[in-house]
């Protein structure tokens, strides 16, 4: 009681700045930025502004944005790699699909909203990174409809970072957490609260991350990425994606798995309902997504994954990936004109 007493009485005290003026405001922010030795955001684009914004201080969304208080938004994801755009079109396509399923428009056509990226790309200089990307209800009140927002709004952001080919193999688990409504999870919208405790829930436990199991036992999808197998009959499958996100590198990586099979060490590719007792039985593991590209799985709830090593049909298909990534031809690599 004394305890709560003096929390009360000390914040009594405690006086709220108000900022007298844009320009305060602004010079605090960059006081607050000044510490930060390399900017991790080069450059935003916000439809809000009309235009890139530089100035970190400057890349905000407005309070009031549906997709802030009502996560009524939709984004996707794209690679920075070596100056070139990897599978833009692929995600840009997924992307107005979200947008469509979670009824929200876009202020530009695809081809203004791809030139927008490819621009603010450009500026920011950045060559290894990611590109993100949102388009939302938009700004204007904070109700649930967004009968009265004025427009829709598109945002996206570069975000510089390093990444490598993944060689070391990673723990999981099977999440506790309920995972989505087959109607979200085919969407990539910002509803992301299950797919954030998943993965706490993982950190928790010492895993990298976790595994979705559905309601019939069939495995459905990490929280933001795919999950693949190779049977001890050197079988890849991948789940259905009627229930999860149909993961853009997940497909690619359907496309690449060929190669092996020309060269006789896969039998076989192929998507299907999987059971976890299933999978836990299999020779080689791994989560595929974006970033990553492939990330070996070399143990699961505490079981290893075959040898318990990281596979060599899981290396073989994560050159695959890589290289692609390198140096692809054709539309999934978009050369960047930087300045």
């Amino acid at each position: 009681m004394e305890h709560q007493e003096s929390d009360e009485n000390s914040s009594s005290d405690f006086k709220v700045h108000v900022f007298s003026s844009s320009s305060e405001l602004l010079e605090s922010l960059h006081e607050k930025l000044s510490s930060v030795k390399k900017q991790p955001y080069p450059a935003m684009y916000s439809s809000v502004y009309g235009g890139i914004i530089l100035d970190p201080a400057m890349m905000v969304i407005p309070i009031d944005d549906h997709m802030v208080h009502r996560g009524h938004g939709v984004f996707d994801t794209s690679i920075i790699f070596d100056g070139y755009l990897y599978e833009l079109d692929a995600h840009l396509d997924r992307f107005l699909r979200s947008a469509s399923q979670a009824r929200v428009s876009s202020p530009f056509p695809r081809s203004t909203l791809r030139s927008i990226l490819i621009q603010m790309t450009s500026v920011s200089k950045c060559k290894k990174g990611t590109l993100r990307f949102w388009l939302s209800a938009g700004p204007g009140d904070f109700l649930l409809s967004p009968a009265k927002c004025p427009r829709p709004a598109f945002y996206a952001v570069v975000i510089d970072d390093d990444f490598s080919q993944c060689k070391e193999g990673v723990k999981a688990i099977t999440s506790t957490i309920p995972m989505k409504s087959s109607l979200f999870a085919t969407m990539k919208n910002v509803n992301y609260l299950p797919n954030v405790l998943s993965v706490m829930e993982a950190e928790d436990n010492g895993a990298f991350s976790s595994i979705w199991v559905d309601d019939e036992g069939y495995i459905a999808e990490g929280p933001n990425v795919n999950v693949a197998f190779i049977t001890h009959d050197k079988e890849l499958i991948l789940p259905v994606f009627d229930k999860i996100l149909s993961g853009c590198t997940a497909l690619r990586l359907l496309q690449l798995a060929t190669k092996l099979v020309e060269q006789g060490r896969l039998n076989h590719i192929t998507t299907g309902n999987i059971t976890a007792e299933k999978a836990k039985g299999a020779a080689e593991m791994m989560y595929v997504g974006s970033t990553l590209p492939l990330l070996p799985i070399i143990m699961w709830d505490e079981q290893p994954i075959g040898d318990g090593k990281v596979g060599e049909l899981t290396m073989a298909l994560s050159d695959l990936l890589w290289d692609d990534m390198v140096t692809g031809t054709g539309m999934q690599r978009v050369a960047v004109p930087y300045e």
